[in-house]
């Protein structure tokens, strides 16, 4: 059966403008952007199918363009749709961040680093400089490899920091193995960072560690 002869209330496009996106599942957000599936599923069998081989959102998401070109159902076009709708998400998160909210809404500051480390497959160090009004004034990936004293080295985030005028740092990185809880290494380099700054007068706002699932936010555990 075709979507378009599903009851109304259950057909994807109709739930979303009745409801709002939040209340579509994962296959059927997936089938709004694929509009029709292949031979023998209509769409929402096909986004099934794709987040079933390739592990989920996260698992279809951390592929590049040319990656789910290779995934039946995903040709040239539907896969330039998909990458171009996460890095409009992307864009969305870092337009409200210049705005200020990164401590007006920490939430947002934590989806932020989730979208841009959570696809890496090692570690990967980066850090948010903020200006005296918390408005972003840029985001670098510094440091690639383990989080550990020989890997990540203050007195280069405190270069940048000067060299950018921020007056606070928010930092995180990425857990490739899916737990997001911090290390004694993370607190250890927390600390060294924060005790870094404050020497020259920038605040450490906060330290999240990316893994599965939300970003864990070190100063919401009390460990800055």
């Amino acid at each position: 059966m075709h979507i378009r002869d599903w009851p109304e209330h259950e057909r994807p496009r109709e739930k979303l403008l009745r409801s709002g996106a939040a209340h579509l599942s994962d296959a059927e957000l997936l089938a709004l952007f694929l509009g029709s599936g292949v031979r023998g599923q209509d769409a929402v069998a096909t986004a099934r199918t794709l987040l079933t081989d390739t592990g989920g959102v996260r698992g279809l998401l951390d592929r590049d363009a040319a990656g789910l070109t290779k995934l039946r159902g995903l040709g040239p076009a539907r896969a330039c749709r998909l990458a171009a709708a996460l890095e409009l998400g992307s864009r969305h998160l870092a337009g409200q961040l210049q705005r200020g909210e990164a401590m007006a809404n920490p939430d947002v500051a934590a989806r932020y680093f989730s979208q841009r480390l959570r696809g890496h497959h090692r570690e990967v160090f980066a850090a948010m400089f903020l200006d005296t009004r918390h408005r972003s004034l840029a985001f670098e990936e510094l440091f690639r490899g383990s989080i550990d004293g020989s890997e990540v080295h203050p007195r280069e985030v405190v270069q940048r920091a000067l060299a950018l005028n921020a007056a606070a740092v928010i930092v995180g990185h990425n857990h490739p193995s899916g737990n997001p809880e911090p290390s004694a290494a993370d607190r250890a380099v927390t600390q060294r960072l924060k005790q870094s700054l404050a020497l020259v007068d920038i605040r450490l706002l906060d330290h999240f560690v990316v893994g599965d699932g939300p970003a864990v936010s070190m100063a919401a555990r009390g460990m800055i």
